[in-house]
């Protein structure tokens, strides 16, 4: 078989899927068809012997691809596999798809972990541009309101932080006012 196909079956049922995965010849090796479950992650199990054909945990990396409307497919990191799921109907691969896209969204904000910690800002100067750079980066959404609201309360902030720009200007310190623009970038 050159690629997955769809699912082909005598009763309509959105559950149903084939689980593929990519041979050494390149070649898409059908590992049988079965009802899925979603809870925490894909889960197949064969209709007919009850055997599991697919365990996997979702990713926040972006393996995940869909093609067509009835079929999902991606690289296994773990297992360094080509898997592919083909699904009998459309409303089948878009409720797994969602789900998938679902899941990366709360595994991925559930996973930052700025530092809770912050109760203030770093002062604004050409020594701490890293520190503020690193902060605005790489704050998550419930971070970013808390940030926003250290820098209106501060209300020099933006002040001194125009005057560093000057700074690094007159000095020509391009390493700074490439960082400069990293933090405006991000606090936007």
């Amino acid at each position: 078989m050159a690629a997955p196909g769809n699912a082909q079956s005598n009763t309509s049922s959105t559950q149903r899927v084939k689980v593929y995965c990519l041979d050494e010849d390149g070649k898409w090796d059908d590992r049988g068809t079965g009802l899925r479950s979603d809870e925490l992650g894909l889960y197949v199990v064969d209709e007919d012997d009850h055997e599991t054909l697919l365990v996997h945990r979702i990713s926040t990396d972006d393996i995940y691809r869909k093609q067509e409307d009835t079929i999902i497919s991606w690289r296994d990191p773990e297992g360094s596999t080509e898997l592919a799921l083909s699904f009998q109907e459309t409303a089948g691969c878009s409720h797994i798809w969602n789900h998938i896209c679902t899941m990366q969204r709360n595994l991925h904000f559930s996973s930052l972990n700025m530092n809770t910690e912050l109760r203030e800002l770093p002062d604004v100067d050409i020594s701490n541009l890293p520190q503020i750079l690193e902060i605005v980066t790489e704050s998550g959404i419930k971070d970013q309101m808390r940030l926003a609201g250290l820098m209106l309360k501060d209300v020099k902030f933006f002040h001194n932080l125009m005057n560093v720009f000057e700074m690094c200007e007159d000095l020509e310190k391009l390493d700074c006012l490439h960082m400069m623009f990293n933090i405006v970038k991000g606090i936007s």
